[in-house]
């Protein structure tokens, strides 16, 4: 992933209706949510939630496939982990065990 991708990832990310959406899907895995369900755990109109998926679509985090008359949404993991890779490509001077965190330990 380089700079500009990470910058429209973190951007469409830093709105808190977008962030608890990618959530849910990433919370998901790979068979997604329908557009009703992800309205339905975030008590938002579905219509309002489709400027938000339009936007995490455009960042390439989410993907939509349909079937039937619903759409569902998935969390693009590839991105997901270019971009963690990206933020922690240098973490800790290349130090890795200073880098762990407390859950790297179970």
């Amino acid at each position: 992933m380089n700079s500009e991708q990470a910058v429209k990832a973190l951007a469409a990310l830093a709105q808190p209706t977008r962030l608890a959406i990618y959530r849910l899907l990433v919370e998901a895995g790979q068979a997604g949510m329908s557009a009703g369900q992800i309205a339905e755990r975030l008590s938002a109109a579905p219509a309002t939630l489709s400027f938000h998926f339009r936007t995490l679509s455009h960042a390439e985090l989410i993907a939509s496939r349909q079937e039937g008359r619903f759409i569902f949404y998935s969390a693009n993991f590839a991105v997901m982990n270019g971009m963690l890779g990206y933020l922690t490509e240098n973490c800790c001077g290349g130090n890795i065990e200073a880098c762990r965190t407390p859950g790297d330990l179970i």
